[in-house]
């Protein structure tokens, strides 16, 4: 009979730790960031390469706005396009 009541109790413990997670979170969102904020990903359009928004280097080429992933890629598109 102990170990019946082991198991239930340990069985108890278990859905109440579940459930208090449930309610109360695990303190971070998909993808890890804790404040909440899923980024964007835009494409570097001289490499291809794709990086989170908030982290691209942003340049406006004849009144567009483009995402770099670094200033040289930037650069290099600015040149290719003739700019």
């Amino acid at each position: 009979m102990g170990i019946i009541r082991l198991l239930i109790l340990g069985g108890l413990i278990y859905l109440l730790y579940r459930l208090g997670k449930g309610v109360f979170g695990s303190g971070g969102v998909a993808g890890g960031r804790k404040d909440g904020i899923i980024d964007e990903m835009v494409q570097d359009p001289q490499c291809r390469t794709y990086i989170p928004r908030r982290e691209a280097v942003r340049k406006v080429i004849r009144g567009r706005e483009f995402y770099f992933c670094s200033e040289e890629c930037a650069a290099a598109y600015k040149r290719k396009s003739g700019e």
